[in-house]
């Protein structure tokens, strides 16, 4: 190689770092990046959305369960809204305190126990609504399933809607809420708000003060993103005109009716009713055994809901995805990637609710690459091509 050559090859390999070293930091910050930007949600994989936090390792819609979830990479926090005595917007999944906080032992409280009707059936136990938000922070959260880790019982307190958003705007990185209307109609029966005000109302009025707006990809959604779901499509329609924030109506098991309005899965299923949401909602969360019936824990043909949900310009985002060999179908072998590599690139689903929100982003981070991420071996490659075209030139 002669000299000219040398100088070609070493003046190529001084752009390559350049190239490489500008891509992952700047050695002087321009004006531009003299603030502190967080990296920006991603938006061209299905979304990982954390289910009520990593709540596989930590107990469910907990702070150190939604920090755990950040930490490994979810794209979305997800919770669910219940209502304390004194109106205060709590994160908790059960209409009761008995399975997931340590209630049982206070004893000052076994006199609440109460039998309300909640979705057509009575039930019985210490409902949330019927403790004040001071008496609730009192309770120490619990691992729903006793084949997780317990060793967290008792550590950590109830959070507020509001702590909940405070830990997703104080992340390192743009980070997504996705809280649900959970239960409206029982929250409505049983707490009231000054000048008529509704569950529904309240939580709208709580995102608007944290600065949450905009339409799904606008400018203003994607500093904040959050999608509100909710099981019960009169909740949606009605804060349909209060935030244009993009909503996402939940789909119960084929058995189950719809809470408020008392639909069948046929019939919020159908493209008749498809026509009519889509005029409120960005999309729709099916619990995923809809979409793929299972048989003897084999997966069936899929039906064509996801078909045709796309078709009426619908997301689906499918819960609950979990890495346990009981919630596993035979068709995976026990092998969490096998299922999420089904469902993405098999189904076509725009995002997941899992337990296990690391185990996705691994998967995710190892089967595909964001747009325009630099590839140092195709630089070299293309260098390499270069020189041998100008080394043939030299000969010749």
């Amino acid at each position: 190689m002669n000299s000219s050559t040398c100088m070609i090859v070493v003046t190529f390999l001084l752009l390559l770092l350049f190239i490489g070293g500008s891509s992952a930091r700047r050695l002087y910050p321009l004006p531009s990046h003299t603030q502190i930007t967080k990296k920006p949600l991603q938006t061209f994989r299905p979304f990982n959305v954390a289910h009520r936090g990593s709540n596989g390792e930590l107990p469910e819609e907990t702070a150190p369960a939604y920090l755990r979830a950040i930490e490994e990479g979810t794209d979305f926090i997800e919770t669910d809204i219940l209502v304390s005595k004194d109106g205060v917007l709590m994160c908790h999944h059960d209409v009761t305190l008995d399975d997931t906080t340590d209630i049982a032992e206070h004893k000052q409280f076994a006199d609440r126990v109460q039998t309300y009707e909640v979705e057509g059936e009575n039930k019985t136990g210490l409902f949330i609504f019927d403790f004040t938000l001071k008496e609730l922070k009192t309770l120490r959260a619990k691992q729903r399933f006793s084949f997780r880790d317990q060793q967290y019982n008792g550590k950590f307190p109830i959070i507020t809607f509001e702590e909940y958003i405070q830990i997703a705007l104080n992340a390192s990185r743009v980070v997504g809420i996705y809280p649900e209307i959970k239960n409206p109609i029982l929250m409505n029966q049983h707490v009231k708000w000054p000048k008529g005000k509704k569950f529904e109302d309240v939580l709208v009025e709580v995102l608007k003060k944290y600065g949450y707006k905009g339409s799904y990809l606008s400018k203003d959604w994607l500093k904040q993103p959050c999608f509100i779901q909710s099981f019960a499509p009169s909740s949606l329609v009605h804060i349909h005109n209060q935030t244009d924030l993009p909503k996402i109506f939940l789909i119960d098991d084929v058995d189950v009716t719809t809470q408020d309005t008392n639909q069948s899965y046929a019939e919020i299923t159908s493209d008749h009713y498809f026509n009519y949401i889509k005029e409120y909602v960005v999309g729709i969360g099916p619990w995923k055994d809809t979409i793929v019936p299972v048989k003897d824990n084999y997966t069936q043909t899929p039906t064509d809901l996801v078909t045709r949900a796309h078709a009426h310009n619908l997301q689906v985002h499918p819960y609950t995805f979990r890495n346990e060999n009981q919630y596993l179908h035979f068709n995976f072998c026990q092998d969490p990637y096998m299922e999420y590599d089904y469902w993405i690139n098999t189904i076509g689903i725009d995002g997941l609710f899992t337990d296990f929100t690391g185990s996705l982003h691994h998967y995710q981070e190892w089967t595909s690459s964001s747009p325009g991420t630099f590839d140092a071996t195709k630089v070299l490659q293309n260098i390499s091509k270069m020189i041998r075209k100008f080394e043939i030139s030299i000969r010749k």
